[in-house]
């Protein structure tokens, strides 16, 4: 019963969405407003484990909302709003981490990018997280976090579905071998 409630709650919050995107593609600024408002934190939450500095995270999350809201007449299909922002979102996180990684390369000033967390679960997830390769790191939260599918993932990483079946499948792994040295037991909503 539960899983049916979970459902139906998915499939309004996603009606809503393409709702909102079609009155914002119109020029509805409140539309615009309140998917800002609804979609934020899951940008924030993403660049922050894709950049691993929530500074920066903050700064990509800003960025990504100034491409989607000029682009957003050029969405075909309301429905595919999640996939198509978070494709934005790393393709302007792979922008600034090089800038970033300039800029401290110039000022020889070491890229701060631990994470501070308050329990000791969180920063061994936060640990595990960061030392998969990027592309892993993404398409595992994209994966267990956002609930994207392995066709959204597969598009948001501009790669074949295998492909990114199979980096789920190798940062899962590895996200197991290092949480069970620790003895943590994550449940989904912390990976």
């Amino acid at each position: 019963m539960t899983r049916k409630c979970s459902l139906a709650a998915e499939t309004s919050a996603g009606l809503y969405d393409q709702l909102l995107v079609t009155l914002a593609k119109s020029g509805d600024r409140k539309a615009a407003d309140l998917l800002v408002r609804r979609w934020h934190p899951r940008l924030v939450r993403t660049a922050r484990r894709y950049t691993g500095d929530a500074g920066l995270a903050e700064q990509l999350a800003q960025e990504c909302w100034i491409g989607i809201l000029r682009g957003l007449i050029g969405l075909r299909d309301p429905s595919r709003f999640a996939p198509w922002a978070f494709t934005i979102m790393r393709k302007k996180g792979a922008d600034m981490i090089r800038a970033s990684m300039r800029e401290a390369e110039r000022h020889h000033e070491p890229m701060d990018s631990s994470q501070v967390a308050q329990q000791e679960d969180r920063v061994a997830i936060a640990q595990a997280f960061a030392a998969l390769p990027a592309d892993q790191r993404l398409a595992a939260h994209l994966h267990f976090v956002e609930g994207l599918t392995l066709n959204e993932i597969a598009g948001v990483q501009g790669v074949p579905p295998g492909t990114a079946k199979t980096r789920i499948f190798h940062a899962r792994r590895k996200l197991k071998a290092a949480l069970s040295e620790k003895a943590i037991k994550p449940t989904s909503k912390e990976i």
